[in-house]
C-alpha cells in the first residue's frame, strides 16, 4: 500500500526524514509504501540483497541470526526504528534475518531511494549519520553489558529499560523466554535463575508477565549507568 496523504505528517516527524526538503520527502514517499503485518511475519531474511530500508512505525520486530538450524535473537527493535541501513547504504547483503513479533506497521523506502536520496539531500544525509550513529552507540551497549554485567544485572536492566519505555511497571514479555534469553547472552536456565534471583530486588514475574515492585532497589542492584551511557 502506498503512502496515504494522511499518513505523510507522522513519517515527515521521525528524526530520519524530520529535516529533508520538502520535494526530496514528497519524491521518496511517492515511491514508498506503509505495511501493516501481522505477528511472525517474516521481513527480511540474511543473505538477501536490500530491496528496502524497513521503518518500524508500530510494534516490534526480532532481528536474528540463523546458524545450524538454531536462531539467535540479536535485537529487538520498536518505534522508530530502521533496520537495516547499514546494508541499504552499502549495498551489500543482511547479516540478520527481521520477523514481527507482535502485528506491525512498517515503512518501507526503496534502497536506491534511499542511496539517491542521500547522494543530493544534505540534511537527509546527516539525518542518517545520525540514524547509523544511534545503532552503534546500540551496540556498543551491548558489548558493554555483555564485558561488564553479570547475566542477572543484563536481565535486570532489560527489564528496567522496558518498564521505562513502556511507561508501566507491569508489562507482558515480547517474546518467548527462550529467545529472551538468547538475546541477553544467557541459556534458558540461567534466565530461570537470574528471575528468581530478581525477586529479592523488586521484579515478581509470574508467566509472560513481569512486575517491578521495587524500581529504586531494582536500580541499586541493575547499576544501569554502566549499560545507559556508552
Amino acid at each position: 500500500m502506498s503512502v496515504r496523504l494522511a499518513e505523510t505528517p507522522l513519517i515527515r516527524s521521525l528524526p530520519l526524514f524530520k529535516e529533508m526538503s520538502e520535494q526530496s520527502f514528497t519524491d521518496m514517499m511517492d515511491l514508498s509504501m506503509l505495511q501493516r503485518f501481522p505477528a511472525r511475519a517474516d521481513i527480511i531474511r540474511e543473505g538477501e540483497m536490500p530491496d528496502f530500508l524497513h521503518i518500524v512505525v508500530e510494534g516490534a520486530i526480532d532481528l536474528f541470526a540463523t546458524r545450524d538450524g538454531e536462531e539467535s535473537t540479536i535485537d529487538i527493535l520498536y518505534p522508530v526504528s530502521t533496520f537495516i541501513l547499514a546494508a541499504v547504504i552499502r549495498d551489500e547483503p543482511y547479516l540478520k534475518s527481521a520477523r514481527t513479533l507482535v502485528p506491525s506497521q512498517i515503512l518501507m523506502v526503496p534502497s536506491q531511494v534511499v542511496r539517491d536520496t542521500f547522494n543530493r539531500d544534505a540534511a537527509f544525509a546527516r539525518g542518517i549519520v545520525a540514524e547509523l550513529a544511534a545503532r552503534y552507540r546500540s551496540v556498543t551497549r551491548v558489548l558493554k553489558n555483555d564485558r561488564m554485567l553479570t547475566s542477572t544485572e543484563r536481565l535486570a536492566n532489560w527489564i528496567l529499560n522496558s518498564a521505562r519505555r513502556l511507561k508501566s511497571d507491569e508489562f507482558e514479555l515480547p517474546l518467548e523466554k527462550r529467545k529472551l534469553a538468547s538475546y541477553l547472552g544467557m541459556t534458558p536456565e540461567s534466565y530461570s535463575r537470574g528471575m528468581s534471583a530478581l525477586e529479592q530486588h523488586g521484579v515478581h514475574s509470574h508467566g509472560a508477565t513481569i512486575k517491578v515492585t521495587d524500581v529504586a532497589q531494582l536500580k541499586e542492584f541493575a547499576r544501569p549507568a554502566l549499560s545507559d551511557d556508552a
